[in-house]
């Protein structure tokens, strides 16, 4: 009997903490939905100006490799090697050349060149040429690329003047 009451206090707790696991999942998942509504998830897709709406799962995805690839780096969006040049949405704007579309971003991340684009700096700079040197970006897809650079797009929408705070001295 006392076998029968203790196998029915674990399944219990095994429900309760199942059942709390379940809520919080959706909880965080609701919170997700409305961080990135459908306005924070519509970026510019290339130079030309056209746009495209990130999924939600996109838009998680590129915060998540942006943390764990670039933010050693680009914390908030700050360039800690120059900090006169952020990633907020006018550094990009003004770059040579833009780098304010996803396809820009990618085409940056795989052939980086300095913020005026005179010179390659794939050997200063995490890029799909440089795989040898910085060992984080040989696993990357260029879907990951595309996500990753998405949230470079999405994050200045969600944290505002908290997100690249460097001024370009261009």
């Amino acid at each position: 009997m006392i076998g029968s009451a203790s196998s029915l206090i674990k399944k219990v707790l095994l429900l309760t903490v199942a059942a709390l696991f379940f809520v919080f999942q959706a909880a965080v998942g609701t919170a997700a939905a409305a961080e990135f509504d459908v306005e924070t998830r519509t970026v510019k897709a290339n130079p030309a100006g056209d746009t495209m709406v990130l999924s939600v799962k996109q838009a998680v995805k590129g915060r998540k490799l942006f943390g764990s690839t670039c933010s050693q780096c680009h914390a908030k969006g700050v360039t800690k090697t120059d900090p006169n040049v952020g990633l907020d949405a006018e550094a990009l704007a003004n770059a040579t050349p833009p780098r304010d579309s996803i396809e820009s971003l990618v085409d940056y991340l795989k052939n980086p060149t300095t913020y005026d684009g005179e010179y390659e700096i794939a050997e200063l700079h995490p890029s799909m040429k440089s795989t040898d040197i910085y060992p984080k970006m040989r696993n990357l897809s260029d879907d990951d690329l595309t996500e990753i650079s998405s949230y470079v797009l999405i994050a200045p929408k969600i944290l505002g003047n908290r997100w690249g705070t460097g001024k370009t001295k261009f």
